[in-house]
């Protein structure tokens, strides 16, 4: 079977189980053969289907995510590792750092802190878009640290880049320009896919019944790190705008918002008041 008939066979059964159906087969086909999908796609007339392939397509099928059978994902201007130990990057988290390149056009960041941190996403993107920048990555849980180190090993970052075990803000007492907070935000009772409530972290996933446990312990936290001029990027559930402006209003700092690719409100804005 060609390249092409095996992509088109495997992107048909997995239609069933995924909405990218295509671009799956086309990464499980890239990885299968050792190269990256462009290439797999430029030199597919002269490329065998490799025998690793099915099992794949199989992994997927059950509903695996493409990014754990890979081992990685792209983000912002990065190529990730992650593993089940993360959740996986995703295009909506990009608005974060699309809001500080905002706030930042007229002086870039020195310092930024990356609250619950994971494969290291946010932190990492930062500091690719401001090669001048140091930054520090808090985790609670140890095998993400050991992820986001690597990641940030892999991308010459280690230098600017530190990752320490840590409970939201609690304990650090330095300003930082730039705080990037991406917590768990899913009430426990919500419906998931089942590739994210099967695979992904709980841990990173869900937030108490309401989504907001992890905000209400979060927001009195930011103004003390927050440095003169600097900002707090907060990614939010596309209808938690309002109960969680409310929680940063109180702990006293103004609040504005930012819409996702899809029209979604994704990121709170905050800023001292």
């Amino acid at each position: 079977m060609s390249i092409a008939a095996a992509l088109g066979h495997a992107a048909a059964r997995l239609a069933t189980t995924s909405d990218t159906a295509r671009l799956d087969a086309e990464l499980l086909m890239a990885h299968a053969l050792g190269t990256d999908r462009a290439d797999m796609l430029l030199r597919q007339r002269d490329l065998t289907v490799p025998d690793g392939f099915a099992a794949l397509v199989e992994r997927r099928m059950s509903g695996e995510p493409v990014a754990y059978i890979i081992g990685s994902r792209d983000f912002w201007t990065l190529t990730l590792h992650v593993t089940p130990a993360v959740l996986i990057p995703r295009p909506d988290s990009e608005t974060l750092i699309e809001a500080a390149v905002d706030h930042f056009r007229a002086r870039p960041p020195q310092t930024i802190l990356d609250l619950g941190t994971g494969s290291g996403a946010l932190l990492l993107a930062a500091l690719d878009q401001w090669r001048d920048a140091r930054g520090l990555g808090i985790d609670v849980s140890p095998d993400a640290l050991t992820i986001a180190a690597g990641n940030a090993a892999r991308l010459g970052m280690m230098g600017r880049a530190a990752f320490l075990p840590g409970d939201w803000g609690e304990g650090l007492a330095e300003p930082f320009d730039l705080i990037l907070v991406n917590p768990p935000y899913i009430a426990i009772q919500a419906q998931l896919p089942r590739d994210v409530r099967d695979h992904e972290p709980h841990g990173a996933l869900f937030a108490g019944t309401d989504g907001l446990d992890d905000y209400r312990r979060i927001a009195p936290q930011l103004s003390p790190l927050l440095a003169a001029g600097g900002m707090a990027a907060i990614e939010i559930g596309f209808d938690q705008r309002d109960p969680v402006s409310a929680l940063l209003r109180r702990a006293g700092m103004n609040v504005a918002v930012r819409q996702d690719l899809a029209g979604h409100d994704r990121c709170l804005i905050a800023t001292p008041g």
